[in-house]
């Protein structure tokens, strides 16, 4: 049992409290105007006092790889130089970041975005092996289009010594950890799955070979960027399709966070998803605003090739939005069941949305703690400085609420495939939000 605001030890750094930003895109890309961008959008949330900072997916290779326009790519040393600004900035508020390493395999724009495949016709698709029948069977529709390169072994050895070198230059810009995205169908959680990965070397076949890629790039960066934490999400594709036969259960999910924890990572983000891109990772509304909106239409029909196509995936979106409502915190049941086979934090993310729902995770209401460390991630694009509101309430009592104002309605994310920021769309939302300030509630 901890209270949110108690010190947590994180593979050796003390983070001030157990509150963190969860990763998110945020779409700055590597122009002249990245930085700015970036401490633009975390520096708020470090001075309104979180502990810890998770930037977004960034790529480790300077072609390819990325999962939504705008992704930051941190192959280049003169750029992750210039990172140090930000690092600088957010410790200058007592807080910790960590940088997030991706790479997207078949996830990658590469594969889904028809106007960057028009643009870059030349760019392989990187895979762990052939596509299965399921995904072949989406790529006949139109909506996407495989059409990739098996890594052979050397290959993989030479892209988990890209996680190394991206996470030594991370650490010598002043990073304080580093976090794997070990899930939402990047090629970490491609690796990991038994529906991506057949292959018949070292890293395929069973559970523990299939881990084997998450060990081979722990081992880089303990060789190339010394002892710094290490974080990784942990996947369990629950929400698999019944046509999917091969993926990964909870209990394979648990055996891995488990083994993970055991060869030397300082702490696991255990998440239930899935084998596809689906509403399982944000779950929620329908976004109608986001989709009806005349501002994203041509963009819309870019990425999906056509704007028939583009009002299909919609379709799609509602049809998902039934299927995968919004629950409170759910991720609890997987995080829960980690947290008792591991001796290292357990963080927990998704559909947190109250002070209250916190202290019960961590155990302040008598139960069970199911997480030492709790982040949020959509609220911070309604609220960028919400840890003024969570974190011993507010001055004076000037605001007792402690429900975010996110709505979980998506309007932030879906216009993302057009490369459009992530910030709140919401009328309702932006309403509270500007009430909130009215009254100081954001105020430390």
């Amino acid at each position: 049992m901890a209270r949110l605001e108690a010190p947590v030890d994180l593979g050796g750094e003390t983070v001030r409290n157990r509150l963190y930003r969860a990763p998110l895109l945020e779409c700055a890309g590597n122009g002249p105007d990245a930085v700015d961008a970036l401490i633009e959008d975390l520096e708020p949330a470090a001075d309104a006092g979180a502990g810890l900072l998770c930037q977004g997916a960034t790529i480790v290779r300077g072609d390819g790889g990325c999962a939504a326009p705008g992704m930051t790519r941190v192959h280049d040393p003169a750029f992750v130089e210039r990172l140090e600004r930000l690092t600088d900035r957010i410790h200058d508020h007592g807080g910790k970041i960590a940088i997030q390493l991706e790479h997207g395999g078949l996830r990658s724009m590469e594969t889904w975005h028809a106007g960057y495949r028009a643009e870059h016709p030349k760019l392989e698709q990187l895979a762990v092996s052939d596509p299965s029948w399921q995904l072949r069977a989406v790529d006949r529709l139109g909506l996407v289009s495989y059409d990739p390169r098996v890594l052979d072994t050397a290959e993989v050895y030479g892209l988990a010594a890209d996680f190394g070198k991206a996470a030594a230059r991370a650490v010598d810009a002043g990073y304080d950890a580093i976090h794997i995205a070990g899930a939402n169908m990047g090629i970490v959680q491609q690796f990991l799955s038994p529906f991506y990965n057949r292959r018949d070397d070292e890293f395929g076949g069973s559970r523990p070979e299939r881990v084997r890629f998450l060990e081979l790039v722990h081992d880089e960066i303990r060789m190339r960027a010394g002892d710094v934490p290490l974080l990784t999400k942990v996947p369990a594709e629950t929400a698999a399709p019944r046509v999917v036969r091969r993926h990964l259960d909870l209990d394979d999910g648990v055996a891995i966070a488990e083994h993970l924890a055991e060869y030397g990572f300082d702490a696991v983000a255990p998440v239930e998803t899935n084998v596809i891109w689906d509403m399982s990772i944000v779950r929620g509304a329908y976004p109608d605003r986001a989709w009806e909106s005349d501002e994203f239409a041509e963009g819309y029909a870019e990425a999906f090739g056509s704007r028939y196509r583009a009002r299909a995936v919609a379709a799609l979106n509602r049809l998902q939005e039934r299927r995968f409502d919004f629950e409170p915190a759910w991720n609890e049941r997987f995080c829960r069941r980690v947290r008792r086979r591991v001796d290292v934090p357990v963080m927990l993310e998704g559909g947190v949305r109250e002070r209250g729902q916190i202290d019960r995770l961590l155990g302040e209401m008598g139960e069970e703690p199911a997480a030492d460390m709790v982040g949020m991630a959509r609220p911070f694009y309604a609220e960028p400085r919400l840890p003024a509101r969570l974190l011993n309430g507010s001055p004076d009592g000037v605001d007792a609420e402690t429900r975010v104002a996110c709505e979980s309605c998506n309007n932030c994310t879906v216009p993302q495939v057009t490369g459009a920021p992530g910030v709140c769309r919401t009328p309702s939302v932006l309403e509270r939000r500007g009430e909130l300030e009215k009254r100081g509630a954001y105020e430390k």
